[in-house]
């Protein structure tokens, strides 16, 4: 068995410190003064204080290699009737900090206990009025508009990145999918590359969330250099990237601060990329099957050929 003996109690820890001060802060504090096992027993601690908070006296004193009556003494010697007293501060230390990590990351509107149903009904209700905030907020003239020029232009760029990155990136796809002239950027160095590339009758897209990124606004403000219309699909109105670009696209949602709201406004940011799509489609109809996946000419199916054959439509007639 290891050496057992530590350090004296130090001068500046009183019994009523304990009450007050963190435990872990206490433990750094006596660290200094303590040697032999009272010492690996405190660095167990540190290194180790979730897994302790939920841990015997005798587990702790296994992984420290001394005893039970070791911890004891650290546990008095950091002002703490015993260890129970001082696993009990550590538990609530530890809770708090998962509280504050959880809350600071998925939002308080979910709990880490909830059970999966109310997961579910959180998730969809927030997307829910998010939609219902879009409906209110988007500008179908300035769609429209924007619709028009994406129709038309010789190019149009579109740039998102992280979560912004999803609706962006599926407008891209929808749209090359009807042979716009399209591409999708999602880097520093590849967006200005691209921004560099527009011209007059061409559209700079992007979509954020936050409206200050100094990727996307350089995107923006070279794009708008060069001649191009500038298009920002955000729910922050007020936000620089909305001031900088020609047509801003309110979706209604600002930019939250924890991921559940982040993940609400994801409804309103596809909705209006979807939007924007379906507009554009209706300018170029003809487009839906001159760049069918497998090649010009191929047949429209509608939802119940495999029920009727004769319901497949050759677009040429």
């Amino acid at each position: 068995m290891a050496d057992d003996r530590g350090g004296g109690v130090g001068k500046g820890f009183h019994m009523d410190r304990a009450a007050t001060a963190s435990p872990l802060q206490l433990v750094r504090r006596a660290l200094p003064e303590l040697n032999g096992a009272m010492q690996r027993v405190a660095e167990h601690i540190l290194a180790n204080p979730d897994e302790v908070a939920r841990g015997s006296i005798t587990k702790l004193a296994e992984a420290a290699q001394t005893s039970a009556a070791t911890v004891t003494r650290l546990s008095t010697h950091l002002g703490y009737a015993g260890y129970p007293a001082l696993r009990a501060a550590l538990a609530m230390e530890v809770g708090r900090g998962l509280e504050a990590g959880w809350a600071s990351d998925i939002g308080m509107a979910i709990g880490p206990a909830d059970p999966p149903e109310q997961v579910l009904n959180v998730l969809a209700s927030t997307q829910a009025n998010a939609l219902r905030n879009a409906l209110a907020a988007i500008d179908l003239a300035a769609a429209t508009r924007v619709a028009d020029a994406i129709a038309g232009a010789r190019r149009t760029h579109i740039y998102g990145e992280w979560g912004d990155a999803v609706p962006a990136r599926e407008l891209y796809i929808r749209l090359l999918r009807i042979g716009i002239p399209v591409w999708f950027f999602d880097g520093p160095q590849s967006s200005q590359i691209g921004a560099g590339l527009l011209g007059s009758g061409d559209v700079a897209l992007t979509v954020t969330r936050s409206g200050t990124d100094p990727t996307t606004l350089e995107f923006v403000r070279r794009a708008h250099d060069e001649g191009a219309l500038t298009v920002a699909i955000t729910g922050m109105v007020g936000s620089p990237i909305a001031r900088l670009a020609d047509v801003t696209l309110d979706t209604g949602t600002p930019n939250g601060a924890n991921w559940t709201e982040f993940f609400a406004g994801r409804a309103s940011d596809v909705l209006t990329a979807g939007l924007l799509f379906v507009l554009v489609a209706q300018r170029v109809p003809d487009h839906l099957t001159a760049n069918h996946p497998n090649g010009p000419g191929q047949p429209v199916v509608r939802p119940d050929a495999d029920l009727h054959p004769d319901t497949f439509v050759n677009p040429d007639t």
